[in-house]
């Protein structure tokens, strides 16, 4: 999929304390609107004052998981940006907030990639978990070393079954 079609035009809110990753962010995403916060005040105002088609939230520094419980109020799909909360614990609570996406910031050139995919995901009726998860396994098996999932091994097995059945529905769809 081209995903700078979707992204036409989207209005997104990137919110995070490091002006260099607010900057790349808004270069990166050239074919969106895009605003941004350096807090989590200067967010929720943004949020108060706008519309957005999908957010951008640094987990550190700007209570990224607080900024999620209200873009997941408004129904906004949102992606948790990390370098430092980049753990398996913070991947399962970035699911089980029903997070959209988790991408390590060193990944970040691919931003309109995950962003077009949880667009993609919404304007198919489905929060799922696809692209954005099966592009990054590996880089979270390198990361977060061999056997990570055992820990919580039933909320992986449970998270694959519905990988898999929302595979099934997207190739249904071609």
């Amino acid at each position: 999929m081209d995903n700078q079609n979707i992204l036409e035009n989207k209005k997104i809110l990137v919110v995070d304390d490091e002006t260099d990753i607010l900057e790349t962010l808004k270069e990166l995403l050239y074919m969106c609107s895009v605003d941004t916060a350096a807090t989590f005040e200067e967010a929720v105002a943004h949020l108060r004052n706008n519309t957005y088609d999908a957010a951008v939230l640094d987990i550190m520094g700007v209570k990224g998981y607080d900024l999620l419980k209200i873009t997941n109020k408004i129904d906004i799909p949102s992606l948790m940006l990390t370098a430092h909360a980049l753990t398996p614990d913070n991947l399962k609570q970035s699911i089980e907030q029903k997070a959209d996406a988790y991408v390590p910031k060193d990944k970040l050139v691919d931003i309109s990639l995950y962003i077009a995919d949880i667009l993609t995901a919404r304007q198919q009726g489905k929060k799922v978990h696809v692209t954005w998860f099966s592009l990054l396994k590996p880089v979270f098996d390198k990361i977060f070393g061999e056997g990570w999932r055992k820990k919580d091994r039933d909320f992986w097995d449970e998270f694959d079954e519905k990988q898999i059945a929302s595979r099934d529905d997207i190739q249904k769809m071609e």
